[in-house]
């Protein structure tokens, strides 16, 4: 992009070694490593953009997000600066650095923040999107990755709109509405539970503000239950978002999350090793979804 737009300029948090060098070779005009302070990366960012520039700047999951609200909220979002925060290790991704590297209160923090948009890409023709999207479209973003190497979910024919869920799998009975890099656990969860004789409808909800109202009311409307999955605190996220919609529709019918319920456990190890622990892996999101299709059922049958 940088190639076909001059205004785009990368600014950095002392991180990102090998993976933003071939940017530096090309652009060393255009790049920035402000050091270990990033609350002046969001500030020196928001004056490039005042400046005329499309800024994305990158750092560590709760760096660029946690250790920044008061610049994002007052540099970026008041100005509706032209700046694009760029996380990565979103939710659990840098799991063996422990809690202080852990990241499950960042959409719900940048929810309540006026003027920005989120997007947490389920997989990399997701991530390639919110890139292009981004820089296209005015305004402050926030771009929550995985720790990268996600499996491709998608075909390149995809066809996707910020605000716009992707339906990944067709199905009747359950609507997995999944945000960020469990894309791939919830796909193959549903093709599990399809197995088992539950049609598992999947949304790609990428796109967490603006939120995709219309594809959870019609999933509503037309699957018999909804499950909100992310690697998320369970307060303010994908859940929060999707249970306020179907709240100020007036839906009712049977509603589950699955996130990361108790961020504080003191457990660390790898992202695997703490997906299993908060339940989040292929094999516990089968199961799981499995028992609240049981339990559903039943109550619906009293």
């Amino acid at each position: 992009m940088a190639r076909d737009d001059e205004r785009l300029f990368l600014v950095v948090g002392d991180v990102g070694y090998g993976f933003v060098e071939p940017f530096i070779r090309e652009f060393p005009e255009r790049y920035l490593n402000v050091g270990v302070a990033e609350q002046n990366m969001i500030g020196i960012s928001s004056g490039l953009s005042l400046c005329g520039r499309v800024v994305f700047c990158y750092s560590i999951c709760n760096f660029p997000t946690l250790r920044c609200v008061e610049q994002i909220r007052n540099d970026l979002c008041y100005h509706d600066s032209d700046v694009k925060i760029v996380s990565t290790g979103g939710g659990l991704g840098y799991g063996a650095l422990g809690f202080t590297h852990h990241l499950t209160e960042d959409i719900a923090m940048m929810r309540a923040l006026p003027n920005m948009t989120i997007i947490a890409p389920g997989d990399p023709i997701e991530a390639a999107f919110a890139a292009r999207s981004a820089c296209l479209t005015r305004g402050p973003f926030y771009i929550r990755l995985a720790r990268g190497g996600d499996e491709v979910v998608h075909s390149s024919s995809v066809h996707l709109r910020i605000g716009k869920a992707v339906t990944v799998r067709e199905g009747d009975d359950i609507t997995l509405i999944s945000t960020g890099g469990l894309l791939r656990n919830a796909v193959h969860a549903a093709d599990l539970l399809k197995n088992d004789g539950i049609s598992v409808r999947v949304l790609s909800m990428h796109t967490v503000k603006p939120i995709d109202a219309d594809s959870i009311l019609l999933a509503a409307r037309e699957t018999k239950a909804i499950v909100s999955l992310e690697e998320h605190g369970p307060i303010g996220g994908l859940s929060s978002a999707v249970a306020e919609v179907l709240a100020a529709a007036k839906e009712r019918g049977f509603f589950l999350r699955v996130c990361v319920e108790r961020p504080f456990l003191k457990e660390v190890g790898s992202h695997e090793y703490l997906q299993r622990v908060h339940g989040l892996t292929t094999e516990a999101i089968h199961a799981r979804l499995g028992q609240f299709w049981s339990e559903a059922v039943t109550r619906h049958e009293q």
